[in-house]
C-alpha cells in the first residue's frame, strides 16, 4: 500500500511525455525554419536592391553636375549621407558595381553568399552630357 501511494505522488514527466514534446518541437521546426530562412533571404535582396537604386540616384545626380560618370564607388559616400549602404548580400559596402559604358552606365548590387542564389536588378541610367 505504502509503494502504490508513493508512486501517485511522485510529480514530473515520464520518459514518453518528455519524448513526445521534442518530437512536436523538432516537427515544428522543420517545417517553420525553411519559411524562415527564405523571408530573411527576401528582406535581404530587397534591401540590396533598395540601396543600388539609391546609389544610382546619387550616381545620375552627379553625372548631370560633373558632365559624365563617375565610376568609383567611394566618391558616392557624402552623397548617400556619408557611408555607402551595407549590401546585405555581401555584407560589404563595397557590395555595388558601377559600369560606365560611355553613354550609360548601370548600377548593380553584387550577389554575395548571404542571399542564396538570385539575379540582383540591373539599373540602367541615362545621361546625354553637353
Amino acid at each position: 500500500m505504502n509503494n502504490i501511494q508513493n508512486r501517485n505522488n511522485r510529480k514530473g514527466f515520464t520518459l514518453i511525455e518528455l519524448l513526445v514534446v521534442v518530437l512536436i518541437l523538432g516537427i515544428l521546426t522543420a517545417i517553420a525554419l525553411p519559411s524562415y530562412l527564405s523571408s530573411v533571404n527576401a528582406s535581404r535582396e530587397g534591401a540590396a536592391n533598395t540601396n543600388a537604386r539609391a546609389l544610382a540616384s546619387s550616381v545620375q545626380a552627379k553625372a548631370i553636375t560633373a558632365g559624365s560618370y563617375d565610376t568609383t564607388l567611394a566618391d558616392y559616400a557624402t552623397d548617400m549621407g556619408g557611408a555607402i549602404p551595407l549590401n546585405p548580400c555581401t555584407g560589404t559596402t563595397t557590395g555595388y558595381t558601377i559600369t560606365d559604358t560611355g553613354t550609360t552606365c548601370t548600377v548593380t548590387a553584387q550577389a554575395g553568399s548571404n542571399c542564396g542564389t538570385w539575379t540582383p536588378l540591373v539599373f540602367t541610367l541615362g545621361y546625354q552630357g553637353e
